[in-house]
């Protein structure tokens, strides 16, 4: 139980540095000095470049993490800037509306990328997709296998007295 709790915090950390979940060491995103447009930004890396961990493993993979963890912790701070003005300004609803719906459109923008590094480290914290066997997995560089040459095609003889 121990160990789950500091393998939980491990992955935590590793996805609030925006690093791979597996090895902790390759970022998961392109660093900012390097995004030329904004799918760069949002768009996460194929997989670690050290340990060969796949960061999105199907069409569709970081869908709930935008839907439930980026759009829920938007919502959760829009709730909060909401109740904390009301308490204490009572401003009108224009200004209000304003207040609260700038900062949680910025705070989304701005969270996706570690909406989608928490939720590949909750995915590799619930269902780890290690390999299994010596040498498979882990963190280990390992040379990638070439495609074989492709072999001539076999040419059968055609039957005798066909026209």
């Amino acid at each position: 139980m121990k160990t789950d709790w500091r393998r939980a915090w491990l992955y935590f950390r590793r996805a609030v540095a925006l690093k791979c979940p597996e090895c902790g060491t390759k970022p998961v995103f392109l660093p900012l000095h390097k995004i030329r447009c904004l799918r760069d930004y949002f768009a996460p890396l194929d997989g670690c470049p050290r340990c060969g961990y796949a960061y999105e493993r199907e069409t569709g993979y970081f869908l709930l993490s935008i839907w439930a963890i980026n759009y829920g912790c938007g919502s959760l701070l829009g709730i909060a800037i909401y109740v904390a003005l009301e308490m204490a300004a009572h401003l009108p609803l224009p200004d209000l509306l304003a207040s609260v719906l700038v900062p949680v459109v910025i705070f989304n923008l701005l969270f996706a990328r570690h909406s989608k590094s928490l939720f590949l480290a909750l995915d590799h914290f619930f269902d780890p997709h290690r390999k299994d066997g010596p040498g498979d997995g882990g963190c280990e560089t390992k040379e990638i296998p070439k495609d074989p040459v492709p072999r001539q095609p076999v040419r059968t003889p055609e039957p005798a007295g066909v026209a």
